[in-house]
């Protein structure tokens, strides 16, 4: 059962607990968007789950009522008493740990993993990205995060969301924004609205690293995004001569946003 507001803030008070801000602890107490969220991850029987972030069990219940094999993993040591009492009538495994730091391949037996999580705003697109980059298990993840932060992940060349992070994700995923939460189904209530972002890894990554190794391609990436608003002329303009753009078939007077990883590994394979 999902915790409504009053029940979520009674268990708080039993354990003697507030919502850590350091933490950036948002706690849902909606059931439909834990259900939503739920059938979004399209899991069920037979899935490997890693809920980043278990909080106080709102989103790990729904999530176990799919029948899959649900992990819950929970940097909040004092949160761990009140999350066993939530769970004690589930199979769900607890966890404690930093989705910074484990490792996701040891921690669900090297198996295909599906990630979903409410991600604190303030770590959001680090977990992110380290899941992608360094635990080649996740094979999918659904996750929700402020509304900015999803636009950013799933952003396309020429979308004013497009960055350097874009691309991080682009070279091993495909994402895309697929809801939207607003304030009204966390305890406490966040500023801003959340996004709900799917992002599914590539079978291969975008671009051969036998072609450009992926150290140099974000190298150009990230100098090239470092004055984004500016011409690649002048960004890249240390080691980039119009000879070098024309060889790259790159146009100078282009500006970052504006370009592809395919654009920036020509550019990389020139470096």
């Amino acid at each position: 059962m999902t915790h409504s507001p009053s029940r979520l803030r009674a268990l708080l008070e039993s354990h003697g607990l507030n919502p850590s801000r350091a933490l950036g602890q948002n706690f849902v107490v909606d059931a439909n968007t834990v259900r939503r969220i739920a059938r979004l991850a399209s899991i069920g029987p037979g899935d490997v789950v890693l809920e980043i972030g278990a909080g106080l069990g709102s989103l790990t219940l729904a999530l176990a009522e799919t029948g899959a094999e649900v992990h819950a993993l929970e940097v909040d040591r004092y949160l761990l008493a009140p999350l066993r009492e939530v769970l004690a009538d589930t199979e769900v495994t607890l966890h404690h740990g930093d989705a910074l730091r484990v490792d996701v391949v040891d921690l669900c037996g090297g198996r295909p993993v599906i990630v979903v999580a409410n991600l604190p705003y303030n770590v959001a697109t680090p977990v992110v990205l380290r899941l992608l980059e360094s635990q080649p298990t996740v094979q999918r993840l659904l996750v929700m995060v402020q509304y900015e932060v999803g636009q950013r992940l799933a952003a396309a060349p020429g979308d004013e969301a497009f960055g350097a992070v874009s691309l991080r994700v682009a070279y091993f995923a495909e994402a895309r924004v697929v809801g939207r939460v607003g304030p009204a189904v966390f305890h406490p209530r966040p500023r801003v609205d959340s996004a709900l972002v799917e992002i599914v890894r590539r079978p291969r990554v975008a671009v051969d690293p036998e072609w450009v190794g992926e150290t140099d391609l974000f190298a150009v990436i990230h100098e090239a995004f470092a004055h984004r608003r500016q011409m690649l002329r002048r960004t890249l303009g240390a080691w980039a001569d119009e000879e070098t753009f024309a060889r790259a078939g790159v146009e100078p007077t282009r500006r970052p946003e504006e370009l592809g990883l395919e654009d920036f590994a020509r550019l990389a394979a020139e470096r």
